[in-house]
């Protein structure tokens, strides 16, 4: 029994001892350097900085992380670390596509990948829970960020804690032992992933039965245009906006065969309008009117063509809103009559596209732009979830404006993220503004 305990306690001894070695080789605070963070992160996702004053859940804060299965990376360093760049360096220290939280002395503050959470959502979280102790915090700030983000937790995640200011050599000592948990949660994480690999492949299902009407609307107009390059009266004018009608066309077919997931639908819609709108010139050209100002398209159904107003519409349950109309619209409307609203089906029958689901954010997208739609979906179904940061992260980065690197929460992206993600708010610095010396890169006490 004795030899049985002994053999038991072996790889527990034998970490302990290197961890005093490690500690008495190098003084506190020597071994954390913004390498060593990233290092440790890429490992779990929680870091604790020797010198930092201890923290009781990291243990449950870690598990807490990897059980949501989310992209969180929380750090925790002594009031007197170096705070210049430190959100950006970290970030390409890790290379992973993130959340990135750290609580430097008795201060907080965090950035993301926007693929992730929006800026805006990442400063309304932070803003929720100033002024807590340690724990409270980090907790707070996590439970919520979990609840409202995208994305999956990095492949190389493993194990059941996270290292807790561990140093990464001392992970890898003790690390053989784990192998096994480490293929199966890398297991969970490939599952999660097909899983929403799925969904998107549904989703850009149901937009292609609605992309492919459009195309042959579309197709349809340009058959029935009287009009050819070498008909008497036709300019070059003339001449290119019916070339480029006809490249639109080509592109729209081209872009939607391509298309592999929702966001791609973008594309093929943003060359429909593209291509409506150089009819809408050649017919100015041809009937001596002039040429018409770039609207949006008309906001009940972009087949309508190019809105050529702006009329106060109220939806079923909504408020009212200013939306771009095509004449057709504009007349019904002021005759109280309802417009013609391009419905789809959907399990409970045919709506109107913006009750119809998430996956036709990308559709509304390419027709009206990222500016646009928040004023005109507000109070939709539609406008309600591109809200959100979980449906920025599982079709686009908001109000159809897609891509973010094309690198997904938890996937391995390098230096490759957009550095204004890590930067500004706060007054402009890294990691604050206002205090503490208030100059770009300094962790400002406005909080």
């Amino acid at each position: 029994m004795k030899a049985v305990a002994r053999s038991r306690s072996l790889p527990g001894l034998l970490v302990a001892l290197l961890l005093t070695a490690l500690t008495m080789a190098s003084p506190a605070g020597a071994d954390t350097g913004v390498s060593t963070i990233g290092n440790a992160l890429r490992e779990g996702p929680v870091y604790v900085d020797p010198s930092a004053s201890a923290l009781p859940s990291a243990d449950a804060l870690a598990q807490r992380i990897k059980k949501a299965d989310k992209p969180v990376f929380v750090v925790v360093l002594p009031a007197g670390y170096p705070t210049a760049n430190l959100f950006s360096d970290v970030r390409t220290a890790t290379g992973i596509t993130g959340l990135y939280a750290i609580r430097l002395g008795d201060r907080f503050d965090a950035r993301a990948d926007s693929s992730v959470l929006s800026n805006a959502a990442v400063k309304n979280l932070v803003a929720s829970v100033q002024g807590e102790d340690a724990k409270t915090q980090l907790t707070d700030f996590t439970d919520r960020a979990l609840a409202n983000m995208g994305g999956s937790a990095p492949a190389s995640w493993g194990g059941s804690s996270s290292d807790n200011g561990v140093s990464g050599t001392a992970l890898i000592v003790a690390g053989g032992v784990l192998v096994a948990g480490g293929a199966g949660a890398y297991t969970l994480v490939r599952r999660s992933r097909r899983r929403r690999l799925e969904e998107q492949r549904a989703a850009l299902d149901k937009l292609r039965v609605v992309v492919d009407e459009d195309i042959t609307a579309f197709g349809e107009e340009l058959d029935r245009l009287d009009f050819h390059p070498a008909e008497q009266g036709a300019d070059d004018a003339m001449r290119a906006d019916y070339e480029r009608a006809l490249d639109a066309y080509e592109q729209a077919k081209s872009y939607m065969a391509a298309a592999t997931k929702p966001e791609d639908v973008r594309a093929v819609t943003q060359a429909l309008e593209d291509g409506r709108f150089s009819l809408a010139q050649l017919a100015a050209r041809r009937e001596g009117r002039p040429l018409p100002e770039r609207r949006a398209p008309c906001f009940f159904d972009p087949r309508h063509g190019p809105s050529v107003a702006d009329a106060t519409w109220t939806p079923a349950g909504g408020a009212p809103r200013e939306v771009p109309v095509c004449a057709a619209d504009q007349a019904r409307l002021a005759d109280g009559r309802d417009p013609m609203i391009r419905e789809v089906d959907t399990d409970y029958g045919r709506r109107p596209y913006w009750d119809a689901g998430p996956a036709y954010g990308p559709w509304a997208g390419g027709y009206f732009g990222g500016g646009l739609l928040p004023g005109l979906l507000v109070g939709t179904l539609l406008g309600s979830m591109m809200a959100t940061p979980s449906y920025a992260s599982d079709y686009g980065t908001g109000y159809g404006d897609f891509g973010s690197g094309g690198y997904d929460g938890g996937d391995v992206s390098g230096a490759n993220f957009d550095p204004d993600d890590f930067s500004g708010g706060f007054g402009g610095g890294d990691f604050g503004g206002g205090g503490d010396g208030g100059g770009g890169g300094d962790f400002g006490g406005g909080f």
